[in-house]
C-alpha cells in the first residue's frame, strides 16, 4: 500500500435492469500503523458517511482504532458486518443534520455487550440481541469490550411498505439467539444477513431480498407473516432442537405459531415433508461426525443418538436411504484416504 488509503465509494444500488449481482465492499483501519490516530478515525468515518450511516467516533484508553465494516447494497436493504476494538460512536443532532438517512436500523450483536444512549434512557444490548432504532433520532454506542455485529438499514419509505406500524421513537430490542425467548424470526434474518456479509458468509449470488423484507415484517408484526418466513423460522427452530428425540411436526408448529396442518403445507411448497427434512438434517450432521477425525473412535451407535435418532437400526436404515451407503462407509472412506500416500 503505498500514500494515504481512502475509503472506497459506496456500491451503488442495484436497480434490477441489469441483473448484475450486488457486490459487497470491505474496508478496514487494520494495518495503518503509519497514520496517526486521527486520520485513522477520519477514515472510518468517511466511510461510515458514505457507506452507512455517519458517525462521530472516539476510542477508549488511548488506543488505535482497529475496525473492519463489509457493506453490500441491495435495491432496497443496505446489509453489514462490523467488528471492532473498543470504542463509542455518536451520532449526534449535527451529524444527523449534516448527513441524514431517512432510514431505520437493525443491528445484531454477535460478540460484546454494547449500550445505547438515546433521548429516552440507556439500553444495555447483549451478545444475542438484536436493536431496532430510527437513525435520525440522536444516539450514542459504547463497546467497552469491541464489537462484532450484523446491519441491516431500511429507508423509511420501505419499512412503511413492510411494516403496518409506525418507525418507533424508542429503540426495540429482541433476543435472536442464546434465549429461551429467542425470535426465531429475526434468527433466521441474522443468519440470511451472515450468510451475505458475515465472516463465514459464501457472499456468493444476489441474496433473496423479498425474503429479507419478508422476515423484517414478520419480526416485527406477527401478522404479516408469509410462507418463506414460516419456512424460515422453522429452519431456524429444527436446527436449534434437531439433537432432540422428541423432535416433531407438532412441536415445531407450536413454536413458530402455525397448525401443524399449515406447517406441513409450507413444506410441501419447498418439495419436501417436515419428517423427510429433519432426517436430511440429522443425517448431514451424522455425515460430519462420521467424518470428524476427533470422533473416529465414537461407535456409531453413540453417533446416532447423540444426532436425535431413537435407535441405530432406524439411523442405519435412513442413511442409506439419503446416501445410498451404510453409516460406516463414510468413516472408512475417510480412514482411507488419511491413510495413503502424501
Amino acid at each position: 500500500m503505498t500514500g494515504l488509503p481512502s475509503p472506497p465509494p459506496a456500491a451503488p444500488p442495484d436497480g434490477g435492469g441489469g441483473g448484475a449481482v450486488p457486490t459487497a465492499v470491505r474496508f478496514s483501519t487494520r494495518g495503518l500503523a503509519g497514520l496517526s490516530e486521527s486520520r485513522r478515525i477520519e477514515l472510518w468515518e468517511a466511510h461510515n458517511a458514505a457507506s452507512l450511516v455517519g458517525l462521530r467516533c472516539r476510542t477508549l484508553a488511548g488506543t488505535s482504532l482497529e475496525a473492519s465494516e463489509t457493506n453490500l447494497q441491495l435495491p432496497r436493504l443496505h446489509l453489514a458486518h462490523v467488528e471492532g476494538n473498543s470504542h463509542v460512536v455518536e451520532r449526534t443532532a449535527d451529524v444527523v443534520r449534516a448527513s441524514p438517512t431517512d432510514s431505520v436500523a437493525l443491528y445484531f450483536t454477535l460478540v460484546g455487550e454494547a449500550f445505547f444512549y438515546h433521548d429516552e434512557g440507556v439500553r444495555t444490548v447483549r451478545p444475542g440481541q438484536l436493536l431496532l432504532c430510527d437513525v435520525d433520532r440522536p444516539f450514542m454506542r459504547g463497546f467497552s469490550q469491541g464489537l462484532e455485529e450484523l446491519a441491516v438499514k431500511i429507508p423509511k419509505s420501505v419499512f412503511g411498505e413492510i411494516s403496518d406500524r409506525t418507525v418507533p421513537t424508542a429503540p426495540v430490542v429482541l433476543d435472536f439467539d442464546g434465549s429461551p425467548h429467542v425470535n426465531l424470526y429475526a434468527q433466521a434474518l441474522a443468519r440470511a444477513v451472515a450468510r451475505s456479509v458475515g465472516p463465514r458468509g459464501n457472499g456468493g449470488g444476489r441474496p433473496d431480498e423479498d425474503a429479507l423484507l419478508d422476515l423484517v415484517a414478520t419480526l416485527l408484526e406477527p401478522a404479516n407473516r408469509s410462507a418463506a418466513s414460516h419456512y424460515a423460522a422453522a429452519e431456524a427452530y429444527i436446527r436449534q432442537r434437531l439433537r432432540s428425540h422428541d423432535l416433531s411436526a407438532a412441536r415445531i408448529a407450536r413454536g413458530i405459531g402455525v397448525s401443524e396442518r399449515h406447517l406441513s403445507r409450507i413444506f410441501a411448497e419447498e418439495g419436501t415433508s417436515v419428517p423427510r427434512y429433519i432426517q436430511q438434517r440429522r443425517v448431514e450432521l451424522a455425515e460430519r461426525m462420521l467424518r470428524a477425525p476427533s470422533l473416529s473412535s465414537e461407535p456409531v451407535e453413540r453417533i446416532a443418538l447423540r444426532c436425535g435418532f431413537t435407535s441405530v437400526g432406524h439411523f442405519s436404515r435412513v442413511y442409506r436411504e439419503h446416501t445410498g451407503t451404510p453409516p460406516g462407509a463414510g468413516r472408512r472412506r475417510t480412514r482411507g484416504e488419511g491413510s495413503g500416500p502424501c
